[in-house]
């Protein structure tokens, strides 16, 4: 992969991210529930390693999220670039369906290790979060059609 490849990526990445984090923000607004992932990585981090400080929880939070997303775009670029699926709105909305599935479990066995008990064990709770992985997917695969010329 040259420089140029991992840099869309990145960019790809970062603006996916960034929208799924606006629309997770509104819905928490919405709902008045804390659906703001950052958040609550950062509430996991303080169940596995509390001798972190709160900033350092937040920061690891935060790094988190939008690792997750990189390896997700990363993920998608293959599957694109092997023509394992296509560059398409039905390829994307696959691609958000298995992320989500992937996303949603992956929290959930997180929060039964760590032994995480907010009151957000709520189907709404995985619902929009699997709704977010599909607007991700949609977002990067926008972005990464628009970048794809230019890189």
């Amino acid at each position: 992969m040259n420089f140029y490849t991992l840099f869309q990526l990145l960019i790809v990445s970062i603006a996916a991210t960034s929208a799924i984090t606006l629309f997770r923000y509104a819905i928490s607004a919405r709902d008045r529930e804390i659906y703001k992932e950052p958040l609550l990585l950062t509430y996991l981090f303080s169940q596995v390693k509390p001798k972190l400080s709160i900033g350092s929880k937040r920061t690891l939070g935060w790094l988190l999220h939008f690792s997750i997303g990189f390896v997700c775009v990363l993920s998608y670029h293959l599957l694109w670039k092997y023509r394992i699926l296509d560059l398409s709105v039905i390829g994307s909305l696959l691609l958000g369906f298995i992320s989500g599935v992937i996303g949603v479990f992956s929290l959930f066995i997180m929060f039964k290790i760590a032994k995480y008990t907010l009151s957000i064990y709520s189907k709404d709770y995985y619902f929009q979060m699997f709704i977010a992985y599909i607007i991700f997917a949609l977002y990067a695969t926008v972005i990464y059609y628009i970048l794809s010329p230019i890189f």
